[in-house]
């Protein structure tokens, strides 16, 4: 690592910046988490609690004046905005974090990508999902060839949101990010390209249920993939009882699991990620494997989101992008999840 830490700023300080990128970099002696933008007065409050090193201003735009004394802008701002602020952020100089949905628009995706290779600056996408306990439970099972040959691959992220608490995701349509699609699909559709490998979109529903939604709340979706595998993505947003988060169905075993990952209420009741039970999960809470016929428990292995801003650190300080490192997301991955999105709603019944 080098002796000066990667300035950093995020922009917003909602759920997004406030629990899943603030407290990784505060905790991480290789940042410093220099500014933080927020125009919301108790947001702006929080933040000065929590970080008193920071500056707070009041928009994305103000961080981008003072670039010439920042490295790395972390955006975690409306999707619509994800496009215009990391474009330029990227000519201001600055390596990005876009949280996910990476923009809106492929194209838009393929654009920043060529752009950050020209400025040889460091781009890459938050899918901290990656990084959930589960997540990394199934990748483990799959490496070990636990399950055999997998035929089919079950996802879902269920809530139950009857009401539209967020401003923007209110009045946001499809065009503009809006809709769980983007939001929790960005997720599943990311963890089953990374699994399994390139697919198309056989068979998509895209609903809206609630009366206010401007965009999609119900989804399921069918992807084919070239290995063979068939994947079933479910998100909604209207579910009081949740479907299985996983499940995998291959020729010597399968593996289901259900629930939530344990990081995010954990840091919203107020621990940290340096905190000895961060990212552990309850006994009762492990997903169950069946070889044989034989039923026994897996524990779930530790959640790990602040390995992102890790190995991040690790390319920055690497020499960027002329680094050999990988970035701890490839955006190409990003696009490729949005092309995706885009083939769901052009086939969507």
């Amino acid at each position: 690592m080098t002796s000066s830490p990667i300035r950093t700023a995020v922009a917003g300080f909602g759920l997004s910046g406030s629990v899943f990128h603030a407290p990784f970099i505060a905790a991480n002696a290789a940042y410093e988490l220099s500014v933080i933008a927020t125009s919301d007065p108790e947001r702006q409050a929080k933040a000065r609690r929590r970080y008193p090193q920071a500056r707070i201003v009041n928009t994305p735009e103000d961080i981008l004046a003072l670039a010439d004394h920042l490295d790395l802008l972390v955006l975690g701002t409306p999707p619509a905005t994800h496009f215009p602020l990391a474009k330029a952020a990227l000519e201001a100089g600055l390596d990005v974090v876009v949280d996910k949905p990476f923009v809106v628009h492929s194209r838009d995706g393929e654009e920043l990508i060529q752009l950050a290779a020209k400025e040889g600056r460091v781009l890459t996408v938050y899918q901290n999902r990656r990084w959930d306990g589960d997540s990394l439970t199934v990748r483990k099972l799959l490496d070990a060839g636990t399950l055999g040959t997998v035929t089919r691959f079950e996802s879902g992220m269920e809530r139950w949101a009857p009401s539209i608490a967020k401003a923007w995701k209110a009045g946001a349509t499809a065009d503009e990010g809006g809709g769980v699609l983007f939001d929790l699909g960005s997720h599943v559709l990311d963890l089953a390209l990374r699994f399994f490998g390139p697919a198309k979109v056989t068979y998509a529903e895209i609903t809206a249920r609630r009366a206010q939604e401007r965009a999609d709340d119900d989804i399921f979706l069918a992807l084919r993939h070239d290995s063979g595998v068939v994947s079933h993505l479910t998100l909604n947003l209207n579910s009081q009882l949740h479907g299985p988060r996983f499940r995998v169905l291959g020729t010597k075993g399968a593996y289901a699991k259900f629930g939530t990952d344990p990081q995010e209420p954990f840091l919203l009741g107020g621990g940290l990620p340096t905190d000895a039970e961060y990212g552990v999960e309850r006994p009762e809470e492990y997903g169950t494997l069946e070889v044989g016929g034989q039923r026994t428990t897996v524990p779930t292995e530790r959640g790990a989101y602040p390995e992102f801003y890790r190995l991040l650190a690790e390319k920055i300080d690497d020499g960027g992008t002329a680094s050999a490192l990988p970035v701890p997301v490839d955006p190409v991955g990003a696009v490729d999840v949005l092309k995706l999105i885009e083939e769901a709603r052009r086939i969507a019944v």
